[in-house]
């Protein structure tokens, strides 16, 4: 279960938003996956330190390790340099990060120094490990870790569950008589695909902690760290299912965006399988209209970032947007 490079920080923001951001994070991926992108944008959020300068001396309170000897390791001499710097009173209001890029090259008296300061971590401090290969780093340094892993090249993860709305909404458009019958039909559709999407998102979280748990329980000494676990996958379960509620609102959008597009007589399409069915919308409605439903469906966006009751949101929302 990866995440790409956009709801990596989208997740990370949030738990940093609702004060749920553990003290360390090991952020994993292969070139290109953008580990590094991820951490300075987590560091800007928590420090203020704007993302370009995260990897530069210009950064306040943000200390980076990484590969510089000969031998392409990370030393026990820049643990130690990074350890002092944690320990230094920080400015109030911003956090102290760490960043050990390319974990796995760490030495191994580096590595066990640093899993000390993992064990123990300074007070207001944020501890990020990057890797491209975390199955070299030690169990007792991954265990203490929460695993962010991104997806190739940081690329969206692809939703059967778009294309299954898509053809929801084509046969919605085919459909000559709308109303209260039929905007229930699709607000039913669409908690279909939502209920579809939970339990696989559930299923793939539990499969995750019971492998961590195999993995870990014998490499770690704190009793808090089954808890810990379920914790984080609990809060992450709700973030994958809220970012992919998301994509979906944001599927409608954009299909409502083509009808109006259509009424311009603009080419672009952001479905062109659909291009058949938005023209027919676009004939029976008029701008002004398509307009009103697109501004409905953003409406509908913001309320469930209210944590509103989602079922009925969707209701109200497709009563206007399907009903007439």
């Amino acid at each position: 279960m990866a995440f790409s490079r956009k709801a990596a920080i989208g997740f990370l923001r949030r738990a940093h938003e609702q004060k749920r951001l553990a003290h360390a994070y090991l952020i994993s991926g292969p070139k290109g996956s953008g580990k590094r992108e991820v951490a300075a944008a987590l560091a800007q959020a928590v420090n203020g330190t704007d993302a370009a300068d995260v990897f530069s001396s210009k950064a306040r309170e943000i200390f980076v390790a990484e590969p510089e000897s000969k031998s392409r390791r990370i030393l026990i001499d820049q643990i130690r340099e990074l350890e002092h710097g944690l320990q230094m009173r920080g400015i109030e209001g911003r956090r102290k990060v760490a960043i050990v890029a390319e974990a796995d090259r760490l030495q191994p008296q580096a590595a066990n120094a640093f899993l000390k300061t993992l064990e123990e971590p300074p007070a207001n401090s944020l501890l990020l490990l990057l890797s491209a290969l975390p199955e070299a780093l030690p169990d007792t340094i991954v265990s203490r870790c929460i695993s962010i892993p991104l997806a190739r090249n940081g690329e969206e993860i692809k939703m059967p569950e778009s294309a299954e709305l898509v053809e929801l909404l084509r046969d919605t458009a085919r459909e000559k008589n709308w109303g209260v019958q039929q905007a229930y039909k699709v607000a039913q559709g669409m908690q279909s695909l939502l209920g579809g999407i939970k339990e696989q998102i559930k299923n793939q979280t539990a499969d995750a902690l019971k492998a961590e748990e195999t993995r870990y329980r014998n490499s770690t000494d704190s009793g808090d760290w089954l808890e810990d676990r379920e914790d984080y996958y609990k809060a992450l379960t709700e973030s994958l299912y809220i970012q992919r509620r998301a994509m979906l609102v944001e599927v409608l959008i954009e299909f409502w965006s083509d009808v109006l597009r259509a009424c311009s007589s603009v080419p672009h399409r952001d479905f062109p399988a659909a291009k058949k069915e938005t023209a027919a919308l676009a004939e029976r409605f008029s701008a002004a209209d398509v307009l009103r439903r697109i501004q409905r469906l953003e409406e509908l966006r913001d309320n469930l970032g209210r944590n509103i009751q989602e079922a009925l949101a969707f209701e109200v929302a497709f009563l206007d947007v399907f009903g007439s």
